[in-house]
């Protein structure tokens, strides 16, 4: 019954972050006319830094609205930051943690797996899994990253 509990909720994890994208998106992608289809083969990841890529789904990730999809390698974590606005996520592939301050034994994420990062919330997202992770978030604003002292 575990398990049955876990997929059940996994699956309503991903419904309502599929139900936020279709709310936050609307018109938002560029020269959308209504209905879009992005293709896995045609997302276009640009590196944000050695470790760290990512690509749009719709919106502008750095000044509005947005969803956009990530890469991590294996066995990879951020330091410790903020962002200035929340923003959901969905583990695709891979296993996550992402340990808010304080939290010593952060639970692991597997594909399916859903978080929520409130607005100036101290975090870190890791991917500690050794194959790389694979996920996607989306924001209601711009996606900023403010390193923070440990």
């Amino acid at each position: 019954m575990k398990s049955h509990v876990s997929i059940s909720i996994k699956c309503a994890a991903v419904h309502a972050s599929l139900f936020a994208v279709a709310l936050f998106s609307g018109n938002a992608l560029a020269g959308s006319s209504g209905e879009v289809v992005l293709p896995k083969a045609e997302l276009k990841f640009e590196h944000l830094n050695p470790a760290i890529q990512m690509a749009a789904a719709y919106g502008d990730r750095s000044k509005s609205a947005h969803g956009t999809f990530g890469k991590f390698p294996g066995k990879f974590i951020t330091p410790f930051h903020t962002h200035s606005g929340a923003y959901h996520g969905v583990v695709l592939k891979g296993v996550m943690t992402n340990p808010f301050k304080g939290q010593s034994n952060p639970p692991k994420m597997e594909p399916g797996s859903y978080w929520h990062v409130p607005a100036n919330s101290v975090h870190a997202t890791a991917c500690v899994s050794d194959t790389p992770c694979e996920f996607y978030f989306h924001a209601a604003r711009g996606f900023d990253f403010h390193p923070v002292a440990q």
